[in-house]
C-alpha cells in the first residue's frame, strides 16, 4: 500500500478535500504532527482512525518504526497540523525513506497558506519564492533583505506572531517602500490582511498579534547594478560636501529606492 501525504486545512476545518477524507477513513495508521489537532479534524468529519504522533522531536525514531509497517503492506496517511507535510512541517524524512525503500508514494493536495496569502496580498505577482520560516538573527535578516532588494519576484514567508513586529521593523529600515502584506489567521473567523509599504504596515502592529502569520513581500524594482553605483556615488558626493553620512544615505535612498542601509555600508 502507498504512503499517502495528505494536505489538511490551514484554518477552517471544512477546507479539506473529499480524497483526503476518504484516505483518512481507509488508513490503518494516521501519522499526525499533533494528535489533538488531527482528532479535531477527524471528529468534525465523523472519522475514526488510529493516530500516532509524528513531529520534529521524534521524526527519526518514528520513521524507523513506521517504515517496516509500510513495507509490510499497511496503509499509512501522513498529515501535519495545517497544509502539506514536508513543506516547513515534519514529513520529508519519512517521504525520502519510503521512496528509497520502494514504497509507493501518493500526495493528496489541498489548502496552501503560501498561495492563499499570495492571492490575498493583491500584489498581482506571477513569480514568487518561498522562504519558509524567517531567520531570527538581526544579521541574517539584514542579509535576507539585501538579497531581496532588487528581486523581480515576490517572497512568501512564515513568521511567529511574537517576532512579527521586530521583523517588520527590520524590513522597514532596509526597504521602507517595499509593498508587503501581513496575512493573519487565513480562512479562520478572525482572518485579517494588512497591506501597504513596509514602513506603513509596521505602524499597524503596536502589540504582538495572535494567530498564524504569513508574510508576503512584493517584488523589487529590478534595477541594474549601474543604477546602484550611481546612487553610491551620489552619497559620496554629498558626504564630501559636508552632509552627514547617514543623512546622505537617507536622501539618496528616498530618490532611488536603493536601500538606505546598503548605501550607508557601501559609503564607509
Amino acid at each position: 500500500m502507498p504512503l499517502a501525504v495528505c494536505a489538511t486545512p490551514i484554518g477552517n476545518l471544512d477546507d479539506v478535500t473529499l480524497r483526503v477524507l476518504d484516505e483518512l477513513r481507509a488508513a490503518d495508521l494516521v501519522l499526525c504532527e499533533d494528535t489533538r489537532r488531527t482528532r479535531a479534524l477527524l471528529q468534525r468529519h465523523g472519522i475514526r482512525a488510529h493516530t500516532l504522533s509524528y513531529h520534529r522531536h521524534n521524526e527519526a525514531a518514528r520513521t524507523a518504526e513506521v517504515l517496516p509497517r509500510l513495507l509490510a503492506g499497511e496503509r499509512v496517511a501522513l498529515v501535519s497540523d495545517a497544509g502539506l507535510p514536508g513543506v516547513s512541517d515534519p514529513g520529508a524524512r519519512l517521504v525520502r525513506a519510503a521512496v528509497d525503500a520502494g514504497v509507493e508514494l501518493t500526495v493528496l493536495p489541498g489548502p496552501s497558506a503560501v498561495e492563499t496569502a499570495l492571492v490575498a496580498s493583491a500584489l498581482g505577482t506571477v513569480a514568487y519564492r518561498f522562504l519558509g520560516y524567517l531567520p531570527r538573527g538581526e544579521a541574517a535578516l539584514a542579509d535576507l533583505w539585501a538579497s531581496l532588494a532588487t528581486a523581480s519576484d515576490a517572497a512568501v514567508a512564515f513568521e511567529s506572531p511574537r517576532r512579527l513586529r521586530r521583523t517588520l521593523g527590520s524590513l522597514a529600515a532596509a526597504l521602507p517602500g517595499r509593498p508587503v502584506a501581513v496575512c493573519r489567521e487565513l480562512t479562520k473567523r478572525f482572518e485579517e490582511v494588512v497591506r501597504g509599504s513596509a514602513e506603513e504596515v509596521v505602524t499597524r502592529f503596536a502589540e504582538d498579534p495572535k494567530g498564524e502569520i504569513t508574510l508576503v513581500i512584493g517584488p523589487g524594482s529590478d534595477r541594474p547594478r549601474d543604477g546602484e553605483d550611481r546612487a553610491a556615488a551620489a552619497v559620496a558626493e554629498l558626504v564630501a560636501a559636508g552632509v552627514a553620512r547617514r543623512r546622505a544615505a537617507e536622501l539618496v535612498s528616498e530618490l532611488t529606492a536603493v536601500p538606505r542601509n546598503r548605501l550607508y555600508r557601501e559609503s564607509l
